[in-house]
């Protein structure tokens, strides 16, 4: 059975099958393990004494998520990796987990896991993880949707405003962590191409 939907990098490695309930297994599979993946990128954690949101690895987990898997699959893939946090397994940055931890401070940054994933698959499906400049372009507007959702809520949260005054949620939840998320992006936008030339390449 041929997709509707343009292949992502997951449909090339791995295709789709045409019996419909390994279709399913193959769907879940896939959104299981990339939930698995940003909760151990996730035990990465560094935490600064100013705020109460840590540097961690799990936005690596969240754009690869998008890239590989297509919106649906991927935002799937995070929306899991939350639920897995709530219901207290120690998915979150150093092994927390539990409703308290999934619905404080950093409940935003979930929520932007979730709608990154997405967009980033949206555009993976329009083929914009095939070459460098749309892959990078496309992991930085999630990473921008990532610091959205995560501020506003970080301000709402610890009664700060956004962007004004010695203490705002810009400072406390996006500021820290740039230069890190950077690199992450660039690792993202960079990894997504070069599987598709790689997968490209065994099948010619």
């Amino acid at each position: 059975m041929t997709s509707v939907h343009p292949a992502v990098l997951v449909d090339r490695i791995w295709s789709r099958p045409s019996e419909r309930n390994l279709a399913a297994v193959r769907a879940i599979v896939v959104v299981v393990a990339f939930a698995l993946l940003t909760a151990a990128l996730a035990q990465w954690e560094l935490k600064l004494s100013f705020t109460p949101v840590p540097i961690t690895g799990q936005t690596l987990g969240v754009l690869l998520a998008g890239g590989a898997l297509g919106w649906r699959s991927g935002a799937a893939s995070q929306l899991l990796y939350w639920m897995f946090g709530l219901v207290g397994l120690p998915f979150y940055a150093g092994g927390a987990g539990g409703w308290t931890n999934g619905t404080g401070a950093t409940m935003g940054y979930f929520v932007g896991f979730v709608v990154a994933a997405g967009v980033i698959g949206y555009l993976a499906e329009r083929k914009h993880d095939r070459n460098l400049a749309s892959s990078w372009s496309a992991m930085a507007l999630g990473s921008i949707i990532i610091y959205a959702f995560g501020a506003a809520w970080l301000a709402h949260e610890l009664n700060v405003p956004v962007a004004t005054g010695d203490t705002n949620a810009l400072s406390l939840g996006v500021t820290p962590f740039l230069i890190g998320d950077a690199i992450k992006l660039v690792l993202a936008g960079t990894l997504l191409p070069g599987a598709w030339a790689l997968a490209n390449r065994k099948s010619s």
